[in-house]
């Protein structure tokens, strides 16, 4: 059937063309949704798709793994809440760069048995056959070219450090693991495991084709993934996961290039252009600079003695919050992972709405990092219903709070942090921050008193404007509705 490899080749231009507007329709929270089905469609199609291609082999086992990885992102893609979504999206970024570092390493291992087993062919019956399998006395299959050796390494090391990378990332925001591990001299150990790892790269990549040179190729590359995540701080989540993300389809794209599979080369070139241009964003919203993030310390303190903060904590009761923005004229919400833990933004938005009808102007204020991963209270607050025009970003939000009369502050501790701008000893100084600070009064939903997930005292807490209504978030949204809602009784 010499017309199966042009449809398989129109199968994967399909595909990538639904990768690219499924991207595009993500833009837009509108969007979104009909995005990933895009997008999902044209993943389906791809794989449908390699199962057709006539060199394919043990088609049973391949489906077989299909089916189990589909049976599993189902079941947990069902069960995991929302608040565990930012590890869950670590662990599969981590996934696909082992799966691509997987692949990087069964063609360099293949790479090492067609050199053992090939004898130069001399016959003149087969001219365009350079070489015969020595054991089956079958035209063997040419080796990888320069070029495909050398994407088909980097592609092995950007996948090994993704992996090993996201499943410490993972662990650190499932608790497992302490958000920052750091030990005299870790910049000059992750350096030289770097370059170790590359120095056997550039052995692997000029033709030193060793098993013993492989194995410990990637053994330095998994753990200089572990190293280079062991010391990022909590605060710094949001710019690892986009970083992840961008290696795992930078690998895949290398991979699909040694393989000859243009879906691959497309699929992973899209997601490494939009998780570098994430990363990116996220750099900037965290005051961080690209290589910043890939080589300096995460979350690193700038040095210098902490700014005191004077004060005290202000407590305020549920009723008299309530009544403070009843009255009020505008209103901004700045929800933060706090709400995500409570599960709070269901009542969060019957309360807004309730403010609503009494001809309160209500917003939603978000910070770019707000949560623990990119989108992350965007997600929440369409979850629970809250209207797209009624959500702003940090730039177009933060000069209206001067003409704010209440701020209502649920979960969220760093991003609205005023000590960014105030103390250069702070690890989040020069950080962008929502400027709650200004508005005339801000109220803070908080379970105690504790720090945020920086780790780091907040001054916004000790404002004279500000005032503490401690509590679950979930309890605490219930009792301003309930409360709200006794005001028209």
């Amino acid at each position: 059937m010499s017309w199966l490899p042009t449809l398989v080749d129109a199968c994967y231009f399909l595909a990538a063309l639904l990768f690219i507007l499924g991207l595009k329709r993500m833009s837009s929270p509108r969007t979104a949704r009909g995005g990933i089905v895009w997008a999902g469609v044209g993943m389906l199609l791809a794989v449908l798709a390699t199962f057709a291609l006539p060199d394919m082999h043990n088609r049973g086992l391949i489906l077989a793994a299909v089916l189990i990885g589909v049976a599993a992102a189902w079941w947990s893609g069902r069960r995991v809440a929302m608040t565990a979504m930012p590890q869950m999206v670590a662990l599969y970024n981590g996934m696909g760069g082992g799966a691509a570092a997987g692949i990087g390493a069964a063609e360099l291992v293949a790479h090492v048995q067609r050199a053992a087993t090939m004898v130069p062919d001399t016959s003149p019956l087969r001219p365009e056959s350079w070489a015969i399998d020595a054991l089956h006395q079958v035209p063997a299959v040419a080796p990888l070219s320069p070029v495909a050796l050398l994407l088909g390494v980097l592609g092995a090391l950007i996948g090994a450090v993704s992996f090993s990378g996201s499943l410490v990332a993972f662990a650190k925001l499932q608790g497992w693991m302490d958000r920052r591990f750091v030990f005299p001299g870790q910049r000059i150990v992750n350096l030289l495991v770097l370059l170790l790892a590359l120095l056997h790269g550039a052995m692997l990549a000029t033709g030193h084709l060793e098993l013993p040179v492989i194995a410990a190729f990637f053994v330095l590359s998994l753990l200089f993934g572990l190293l280079m995540t062991l010391p990022i701080g909590g605060a710094d989540m949001p710019v690892v996961i986009s970083l992840y993300n961008a290696f795992t389809g930078l690998a895949v794209a290398f991979e699909g290039y040694v393989l000859g599979n243009e879906a691959m080369i497309i699929a992973g070139m899209v997601v490494g252009a939009a998780g570098t241009l994430l990363t990116q964003l996220m750099a900037k919203a965290m005051n961080r600079s690209l290589g910043n993030v890939l080589f300096g310390s995460f979350g690193a303190a700038a040095g210098g003695a902490a700014q005191e903060i004077a004060g005290a904590q202000k407590p305020i009761e549920a009723a008299d919050a309530a009544v403070m923005m009843a009255y009020a004229e505008r209103v901004a919400i700045v929800p933060g992972y706090g709400m995500a833990v409570a599960q709070a933004q269901h009542k969060v938005w019957e309360f807004a709405k309730l403010l609503i009808e009494r001809g309160v102007k209500v917003k939603f204020a978000i910070h770019p990092v707000a949560g623990r991963m990119p989108g992350h209270m965007n997600v929440l607050l369409a979850e629970a219903g809250v209207p797209y025009d009624l959500i702003e970003d940090m730039d177009d939000i933060n000069p209206e709070f001067p003409n704010t009369d209440v701020v209502l502050v649920i979960g969220a501790n760093d991003v609205v942090n005023p000590m960014a701008k105030t103390d250069p000893s702070s690890p989040i100084y020069g950080m962008p921050i929502l400027d709650v600070a200004a508005a005339k009064h801000v109220i803070v939903v908080k379970r105690g008193k504790g720090t945020g997930f920086a780790g780091i005292e907040n001054a916004l807490f000790y404002a004279d404007n500000t005032r503490m209504l401690y509590g679950d978030g979930q309890a605490a949204a219930g009792q301003l509705v309930s409360e709200l809602k006794s005001l028209d009784v």
